[in-house]
């Protein structure tokens, strides 16, 4: 693979749609990146794909539900791989409103400033009810954005859990559980490593125990941005990534190993 791809939705509960894609990164492998409608009374959308893959992004979520019903758009944060189709969304979605947070809202009016209107400040620990159910914010134990909230869906057993769980991978798939186990511990912990670099300056044993409110929680399924679905994975995942922190710190490659790069694409 050598474009980010959008592949096909797929459908793990009975309300929940994945959109995915996969983009892949020199050197390291390639990198899940997923959208999620959930399709409660007032229907949700987590995210909104990469930049390039919008208009099929925004086919492939038209063809699952009226964009004129979509009620809302929980921005997990602000990174250009979540907001790719924010724009066109929110022209094509009247009634649509961003939930984010006041630091999501302010980093967004650096660039290009939400319609304040169309926002909905929710913080961490926040309830939200969209008409058959109530979500609740969460701060993910790892992330790369200060802005960073998750969700808890009760209803479904599901913790849309943002990057956190993201693993690198050496080609597409579309189940966690269809990783093999030693890939998916090295794709979690390397990915661990660069998304929250900051994880290695906290002591082991206090990052475990930051782990204990997913276990409290115990969802049935983990959606992470950067990994395929996982079901009944929940445990073996807060293990993996539990020993982010004493995994070799992340460095990428310097300027000769760039030149060396392009020397052999040239090539």
């Amino acid at each position: 693979m050598d474009a980010p791809t959008l592949y096909e939705t797929q459908k793990t509960t009975s309300d929940i749609f994945v959109l995915p894609s996969f983009f892949p990164i020199p050197v390291l492998g390639i990198l899940p990146v997923n959208a999620f409608l959930l399709m409660s009374k007032e229907p949700v959308l987590i995210d909104t794909g990469l930049v390039p893959l919008s208009d099929g992004f925004m086919e492939a979520l038209a063809a699952i539900v009226d964009l004129q019903d979509l009620k809302w758009l929980w921005l997990t944060h602000t990174d250009q791989d979540h907001i790719g189709s924010l724009w066109p969304l929110l022209a094509a979605a009247p009634d649509l409103k961003v939930i984010t947070t006041f630091l999501g809202m302010g980093k967004m009016s650096t660039y290009r400033p939400l319609p304040p209107e169309r926002v909905y400040l929710l913080n961490p620990g926040q309830t939200l009810n969209v008409g058959d159910r109530a979500l609740t914010a969460v701060k993910p134990p790892t992330y790369d954005a200060p802005e960073t909230t998750g969700l808890f869906d009760p209803a479904s057993e599901t913790f849309f859990s943002a990057d956190c769980f993201g693993a690198l991978m050496t080609e597409p798939a579309l189940s966690a559980d269809d990783i093999p186990p030693d890939q998916l511990e090295y794709g979690l912990k390397k990915w661990g490593t660069i998304d929250a670099p900051w994880a290695h300056l906290v002591p082991p044993g206090l990052f475990r125990d930051s782990l204990a409110g997913v276990r409290e929680m115990s969802p049935k399924w983990i959606l992470s941005s950067h990994l395929p679905p996982a079901k009944d994975m929940t445990d073996n995942l807060i293990d993996l990534l539990a020993g982010v922190p004493e995994s070799e710190p992340f460095v990428g490659p310097d300027q000769q190993a760039l030149e060396k790069m392009m020397s052999l694409q040239g090539g």
